[in-house]
């Protein structure tokens, strides 16, 4: 079935397409030449699985507006979260504010991770180890 587009739906279509994307290996490159990453994702998410290079920059979306300020405006910014959803929203505030070198890394560290590129994983834990943390040893 088909749905013509509506004034809404062109609108939504145009917020999440008119950014400049780079895909997670480009991405890369860039950090290694000296682009700055910035990471939008919550730190639980963080905590699970982070980006390993030399530099990042932790602004969780949920605090993302108030953090704006903290971005250098002289270096290429490129932003990223899970899967490429939010990062763009962030992408967007910043053009908004006048930063013109910024770029959205596609499909997130999902994406990074697949293919290949340097994480950080959150050491596993053992099952049920909440329970000995919450209740101490048990004999």
């Amino acid at each position: 079935m088909y749905y013509p587009p509506t004034p809404l739906n062109k609108q939504v279509y145009d917020y999440m397409t008119k950014v400049k994307d780079i895909d997670p290996t480009a991405a890369f490159a860039m950090t290694k030449k000296g682009a700055l990453l910035i990471d939008v994702r919550e730190a639980r998410e963080v905590k699970r699985t982070a980006f390993d290079v030399d530099e990042v920059m932790l602004m969780p979306m949920s605090r993302f507006s108030g953090m704006m300020k903290e971005i250098p405006t002289n270096r290429k910014v490129i932003l990223a979260c899970h899967t490429g959803s939010r990062s763009i929203m962030a992408t967007r505030m910043l053009e908004k504010h006048g930063h013109k070198r910024v770029l959205n890394m596609q499909y997130g560290i999902a994406k990074w991770e697949r293919t290949g590129l340097p994480v950080k994983k959150a050491p596993k834990q053992p099952p049920f180890a909440w329970l000995k943390k919450l209740f101490g040893k048990q004999s």
